[in-house]
């Protein structure tokens, strides 16, 4: 059986590298780094608080690229994907944004609010959820870089008592049309047995708030969190 991959999402700030390095050991596979934003559409409190901290720190996005290179220096070859929004890339450049992300150690991109079909020369990870047609799936299926980040539910991000259940659904219907591209889902998974129950229906489950929310502790607590998680994979 392959191995189910599990994503931490980190917010950028001058302790994130050593907070990826400390989820990658503990058996994290992918790291999403978000680049912080003032009006993040998706994001519920936790992630918000976190962007608004960040900021305030002078995290813009020089500093998140400074971060992210600083990053990639501590996790080896582990893929790091920084999370933007399109507002960021206008105000820095699209093309630039794209090659510089690459050459500070991006794998990819994921770029919440532009969907797929939307400027198709940047290579990116797509996001679909339960209200996707069945032809925005195909389009996005076709075109991600990668991986599918399947959004579990509708609204924002936030750990959430149980698991979705439009998950399951979801899963059944862009499996037939995504031809062989690992979907991972995201959007409300934060214990070990949600993660587990994900990862029963897709190929890798994205961690996002109650990571950053554990992260508040130091790498220790984070890498403690991330072995739970592993070990409810495996």
């Amino acid at each position: 059986m392959e191995r189910k991959q599990l994503v931490i999402y980190l917010v950028c700030e001058p302790e994130t590298p050593e907070l990826a390095r400390a989820a990658v050991e503990a058996g994290a596979d992918v790291i999403e780094l978000g680049f912080p934003f003032s009006d993040p559409l998706a994001d519920g409190p936790v992630i918000q608080r976190a962007s608004e901290r960040a900021l305030a720190r002078g995290m813009r996005t020089p500093q998140c690229l400074e971060c992210l290179a600083a990053t990639r220096a501590l996790v080896g070859d582990a893929p790091i994907v920084p999370m933007t929004y399109a507002a960021l890339l206008e105000a820095y450049g699209w093309d630039r944004f794209a090659a510089d992300a690459a050459s500070h150690g991006a794998t990819s991109l994921i770029v919440s609010d532009v969907p797929a079909g939307q400027r198709p020369e940047l290579r990116r990870v797509h996001l679909v959820a339960p209200t996707s047609t069945d032809e925005r799936i195909r389009l996005a299926a076709s075109t991600t870089d990668g991986w599918l980040y399947l959004v579990t539910l509708t609204g924002t991000t936030g750990a959430r008592a149980e698991l979705s259940s439009a998950l399951a659904g979801l899963a059944e219907r862009v499996r037939p049309v995504a031809e062989g591209v690992p979907l991972y889902a995201g959007f409300g998974i934060s214990t070990p047995q949600q993660a587990a129950a994900a990862a029963g229906l897709v190929d890798g489950v994205i961690v996002g708030s109650r990571a950053v929310q554990v992260a508040e502790e130091g790498p220790g607590a984070l890498a403690d969190y991330v072995a739970t998680l592993r070990a409810a994979l495996d």
